[in-house]
C-alpha cells in the first residue's frame, strides 16, 4: 500500500457514538374487537431516513418506521418508531459520506427499530411481528437516481 493511501485510510474514522430510541407510538384503536378476528391482518410498512450534520464530523441519522395492521378497513394496530443514532464520520468524501448516511447508518439502526416494533406489538397482545430485512443500498440508489432525474428535468 502506498504511503498516500495509508495516510488517507488513517485519516478516515467511523464510529457509532450512540444509538437511541427518539420517538415511539403504539395504538390499537379497535381493541378489544380486533383481538376476536380470526384472520391475520394486512400489514403495511413505510420507512424513511434522514441525516443531519451536527458539527465536528458527527451526524445524526434517523430511521422512521410506521407499521399499520388492518382487518379490512379497520386498524388493528399502528406502530411508529423513530430510531436514531449519532455517528462520527471523518475523512470521507461527499459521495462516500452520502452513502454512509443514506444507507450504512440506516442499516445499522434497523435491527434496533425492528426489535422495538416487535416488542410493542407483542405487548399489545398481538402475534409477534418480525419485519423482513430491508435493502438500504437499493433504496439509497433509487433515491439518488430520483434526485438526479429531478435535477436533469429542472435544467
Amino acid at each position: 500500500m502506498s504511503e498516500a493511501n495509508q495516510a488517507q485510510d488513517n485519516a478516515r474514522q467511523f464510529n457509532i457514538q450512540r444509538i437511541y430510541l427518539k420517538d415511539v407510538s403504539f395504538e390499537a384503536p379497535n381493541a378489544p374487537e380486533s383481538f376476536t378476528i380470526g384472520q391475520a391482518p394486512k400489514v403495511e410498512l413505510n420507512l424513511s431516513s434522514a441525516g443531519r450534520h451536527l458539527g465536528n464530523d458527527v451526524h445524526e441519522v434517523e430511521l422512521k418506521l410506521t407499521v399499520t395492521a388492518k382487518h379490512d378497513d379497520k386498524t388493528a394496530f399502528l406502530v411508529e418508531v423513530t430510531q436514531a443514532g449519532l455517528f462520527l464520520a471523518k475523512g470521507f468524501n461527499e459521495e462516500e459520506l452520502g452513502h454512509m448516511v443514506g444507507s450504512f447508518c440506516p442499516n445499522t439502526l434497523f435491527p434496533y427499530a425492528r426489535e422495538a416494533i416487535s416488542d410493542l406489538v407483542t405487548k399489545g397482545t398481538f402475534p409477534q411481528l418480525l419485519l423482513a430485512p430491508v435493502n438500504f443500498d437499493a433504496l439509497y440508489q433509487q433515491s439518488l437516481a430520483k434526485r438526479q432525474a429531478e435535477a436533469a428535468k429542472a435544467n
